[in-house]
């Protein structure tokens, strides 16, 4: 499995492929990736989606929850004094507003599930027109995967089919409506904050519905102690 395990460039991925990633593989350096029900290993993402609000985890702690949400569902993060760059910026945004991410990818292990989330290296806000490119890629992207899933001519897209089980049919309707609401909007002249924020709620409340999510307390988490004082977030 080793061989699997080298840096890997930020993949584009929609976040409800991400949140039902929850296979990790480690090398004995330490190194852990997610593997994808799409069959590829990730480590890092790169993202564009709205911030829907921030979240201090306690006061003074400079620890902050965030969700950005994309046409598909909603990416949770935290970003720390040990992202310097990134809760600059992090601090000068007034959600909702569309930002770009680069970030690494973490699985939380509770008692009864797991939960991915991000750690942002780089937040920049962007343009629209900045993401709608971005889920035409991620979903061209995603397609090529799942192509290669029908495949099934490598050893981590046999250990995808084997853990995950995924339905793919159900991963190209996902695509299918991301594309889609983009051509929604390039059909309005003007789209409003106000407009945003509510699209971007109604696709999170939809995603939690028809996967049946039950996103636990933050609190229930096992937190990796690499880049965390945990005092910052638990005290």
């Amino acid at each position: 499995m080793d061989k699997f395990l080298k840096r890997s460039v930020a993949k584009r991925v929609f976040s409800f492929e991400l949140n039902e990633a929850t296979y990790k593989v480690e090398s004995d350096e330490k190194l852990v990736q997610i593997l994808l029900p799409t069959g590829t290993l990730c480590s890092r993402v790169f993202i564009v989606g709205v911030l829907l609000d921030r979240e201090e985890t306690r006061p003074d702690s400079d620890f902050w929850k965030i969700r950005v949400s994309d046409p598909t569902g909603v990416f949770r993060g935290f970003v720390g004094k040990f992202q310097p760059d990134a809760l600059e910026n992090l601090l000068k945004i007034d959600p909702p507003e569309i930002v770009a991410i680069v970030s690494k990818v973490r699985i939380f292990e509770g008692t009864t599930s797991n939960l991915v989330t991000l750690r942002p290296e780089v937040i920049v806000p962007v343009e629209r027109d900045v993401m709608n490119y971005w889920i035409l890629e991620t979903a061209e992207q995603t397609l090529k995967r799942i192509k290669d899933m029908k495949k099934g001519e490598s050893e981590l897209v046999e250990m995808a089919w084997k853990i995950y089980n995924p339905d793919l049919s159900y991963y190209e309707s996902k695509i299918r409506d991301a594309v889609s609401a983009i051509l929604k909007v390039e059909k309005e002249e003007e789209v409003s904050e106000e407009e945003i924020e509510e699209e971007t709620a109604d696709i999170s409340e939809s995603f939690e519905e028809d996967l049946e999510l039950e996103i636990p307390d933050i609190d229930e988490f096992e937190f990796e102690e690499e880049e965390i004082d945990l005092n910052d977030i638990l005290g």
